[in-house]
């Protein structure tokens, strides 16, 4: 039997284990919650560091990178601004931002595409009014050009045709742009016709001179013919505004292995890398157009450029430097867009410049034909130049003795009659008598024209061009000027 005291010692110590137990469990659970607060704070503090990142990324976001992104719509050059935490990209939250940047991107183009829409519809119905009230304008101003022929009257109604014609040119380029039609419809018409069309529609066209080294009947397809003419008008354009008022535009056109080139170059300023890259991307016309996208005010011609390769199958690089320090412009037609016009049946226009090609065939057929009189001429005589005397063993024909310049008169010996002496054995000088009945008059070159053939040219240079309705100026290229081998150039 168990004593008492034993029993009250094992109770005492059963008691004290189960204290210290009770301790030392409350002495731990006071340290994880000592640790448990010191976790909560830290966690409080990082959540709040997070939350002042993300409000500032959202900051930054509305304040810089938004604005950016739309900026940058208008001008892809403009670097977007990244995130303020070098950490943000590709986390969570860097994620998010982007999602944020592109949906704000996706949702601004589709509105600048529908109001651009709308602003294109409203400004394409009224350039169509403006086109029908300044064609109406032409028809009157050349049905009072066929009813009077009072020289100053019909000067000052070339002029008003001359500007009545570029005032149409602005508003058919702004309906272009707008994606209208072109507006005139023509047939099958020669390529430099289509040149000197687009040249006669600019306020300086005395400034572009065109070389055609084209085959005679070289022609466009009916569809292609006013796209080319408005993509000449605007890169002749371009070409006198940036260049110099006392240099020239000069314009080739030639053949190449596709087709045919028409080469614009200038003498201006030139471009900038950044600006050359612009331009082409405008006259490529991969990349839809939008007003806004045109400046202020917008400058629509490159646009309608664009336009029109895009819709003809044109071809239009502005990649090179001119070699007279400008820009260089070529249009480039391919081969389906040509065709070819009896240049006998349907010659070129009286203002157009004459084919080089054309010369070069004419001068061997001209210097193998035997010298012939002339018929006598019906204006007045002025003296020229002495002819060579022909020797005298022999009875030379009559051959025209060259005239003086810009008198036209011709002069020539009598059939059979020899030289008498003068002052120093020179020849004496006598005036061609005009034949009483000439059996046959003989045939003219086929490169002179007759004053019949003069005036229908001249007819023609003012009923069928722009060009020629315009007043001349004083540096105007004289359009019949006499080449080098004695034939005229048109």
């Amino acid at each position: 039997m168990i004593e008492l005291p034993e029993l009250v010692a094992g109770g005492l110590a059963a008691g004290t284990l189960s204290a210290l137990l009770l301790g030392g469990g409350l002495l731990r659970a006071r340290r994880r919650q000592a640790a448990l607060r010191v976790e909560v704070t830290e966690l409080r503090t990082r959540l709040a560091g997070a939350e002042g990142a993300f409000v500032a990324e959202v900051e930054h976001l509305a304040a810089r990178r938004m604005p950016a992104a739309a900026a940058q719509l208008t001008h892809p050059h403009l670097k977007m601004p990244g995130p303020v935490g070098r950490q943000t990209p590709g986390t969570p939250t860097g994620i998010a931002l982007e999602y944020v940047l592109t949906a704000l991107r996706e949702e601004l183009t589709a509105q600048r595409t529908r109001i651009d829409a709308a602003a294109q519809a409203g400004l394409r119905g009224a350039t169509r009014e403006i086109q029908a009230a300044l064609y109406r304008l032409q028809d009157a101003l050349r049905g009072l050009q066929q009813r009077y022929d009072e020289p100053e009257l019909a000067q000052t109604l070339f002029a008003l045709d001359h500007e009545n014609e570029q005032s149409l040119r602005r508003a058919q380029v702004a309906a272009v742009v707008c994606g209208a039609w072109v507006g005139l419809a023509r047939e099958e018409s020669h390529v430099v016709d289509a040149v000197t069309g687009g040249q006669a529609r600019l306020a300086g066209y005395h400034r572009v001179t065109v070389h055609n080294h084209l085959e005679p009947g070289t022609a466009l397809v009916s569809h292609a013919a006013e796209p080319v003419a408005i993509i000449v008008a605007e890169l002749l354009d371009n070409a006198l505004r940036h260049s110099a008022p006392d240099t020239d535009v000069v314009v080739n056109l030639e053949h190449v292995h596709h087709g045919v080139c028409v080469t614009v170059d200038d003498a201006g300023l030139g471009m900038t890398q950044d600006e050359r890259a612009r331009a082409q991307r405008l006259v490529a016309g991969d990349d839809p157009i939008l007003l806004t996208d045109l400046g202020d005010p917008p400058r629509m011609g490159l646009a309608a450029v664009g336009q029109l390769t895009r819709q003809f199958d044109l071809n239009v690089d502005l990649s090179s430097p001119s070699p007279y320090g400008g820009v260089r412009a070529v249009l480039r037609v391919d081969t389906h867009l040509l065709a070819r016009i009896d240049p006998a049946l349907r010659p070129p226009s009286a203002s157009a410049p004459r084919s080089t090609r054309e010369r070069t065939a004419v001068r061997p057929e001209r210097a193998r034909r035997p010298s012939a009189p002339e018929p006598p001429p019906t204006g007045p005589r002025t003296p020229a130049a002495p002819p060579v005397p022909a020797p005298a063993a022999e009875a030379a024909p009559p051959v025209p003795a060259p005239a003086e310049a810009g008198t036209g008169a011709e002069h020539e010996r009598a059939p059979g009659q020899q030289d008498s002496g003068g002052l120093g054995g020179l020849p004496q000088r006598r005036r061609r008598t005009r034949p009483e009945a000439p059996e046959e008059p003989p045939r003219r070159p086929a490169d002179a024209r007759r004053p019949a053939e003069a005036a229908a040219a001249l007819a023609a240079l003012q009923y069928g061009t722009a060009a020629a309705r315009a007043p001349k100026r004083a540096d105007t290229p004289d359009p019949q000027r006499t080449d080098d081998e004695g034939g005229t150039a048109r």
